[in-house]
């Protein structure tokens, strides 16, 4: 009986450090999900919005498939960084909500996502967002206080990273997590995930250093991102900020709550940047 026993907990350790040690040698295959679906599926256009197809190059020389969707007389643009699944394609909602707000869209593929060249890394996805704001600033002229950072899921920790490093005119936060250790800590209880969870994407330790305009927008019921996330990221982020809840799952709380989504995020944005 002894000697059974033993041998389940041998076994039990195998399985244990065989799961640990896969997570941390495959965490980017957790992380990012460029495979869902790698071809456009339609463009603006099919929604009748005028645009313009964009390549942008990075600082390491990787080339980014990106729309630019321009609006009537607006001079405020909305950088929309995506989540780690599909493409840009796949967030029609989103660009067209911000169109019908009068405002400008700029929407990128980050690398190895859509047309993008590249794999995906957390430096990397970094590096795209930089891109992104220096097409905008630089080669089109926005002021960056006329530029609103929205990001969804993992894109709202590149966005709030990205908000940290320059001075946006507000940035915009839909189910995001705090940081990826303590995400996976929720995911993965029972391993010790602070240790060995490479990825940063520190959404908080950002928030504490951004002084533009936030909104934070999350579901208690996001089945990926725990409720809670939502509450700490708005906890962390200065005034003047406010808070969203959304209903529904991790990928359709945008799509129950639209019109509260849509009357918040034009009251929000009025008040802080006028398109």
């Amino acid at each position: 009986m002894g000697k059974m026993l033993w041998g389940l907990l041998i076994i039990s350790a195998l399985a244990y450090g065989g799961v640990a040690v896969l997570l941390f040698f495959l965490q980017d295959r957790l992380a990012y999900f460029p495979q869902f679906g790698r071809e456009l599926q339609s463009d603006p256009r099919d929604r009748g919005m005028d645009y313009a197809a964009l390549t942008l190059a990075t600082a390491d020389g990787e080339r980014l498939d990106a729309w630019f969707v321009p609006a009537p007389q607006a001079n405020v643009v909305a950088l929309i960084l995506h989540g780690n699944a599909g493409n840009m394609s796949h967030r029609m909602d989103t660009i067209a909500m911000f169109h019908r707000l009068g405002y400008a869209v700029l929407i990128v593929d980050y690398r190895g996502y859509g047309h993008s060249t590249g794999r995906p890394s957390e430096e990397g996805l970094y590096r795209d967002a930089v891109a992104a704001w220096d097409y905008l600033t630089r080669e089109r002229g926005v002021a960056p206080g006329q530029i609103v950072i929205f990001g969804e899921s993992l894109g709202g920790a590149v966005a709030a990273w990205l908000a940290a490093r320059e001075r946006p005119g507000a940035l915009v936060l839909s189910s995001v997590f705090t940081s990826a250790p303590e995400l996976a800590g929720d995911l993965y209880p029972w391993l010790p995930t602070r240790w060995l969870v490479r990825l940063r994407y520190d959404t908080r330790a950002a928030l504490e250093q951004i002084h533009c305009p936030v909104l934070v927008a999350h579901s208690p019921d996001d089945e990926i991102i725990p409720f809670r996330h939502g509450q700490l990221l708005y906890a962390a982020a200065a005034e003047p900020k406010a808070f969203l809840q959304l209903a529904g799952g991790h990928n359709d709380g945008f799509i129950f709550m639209r019109p509260a989504w849509v009357d918040t995020l034009a009251d929000f944005l009025g008040r802080h940047v006028s398109p």
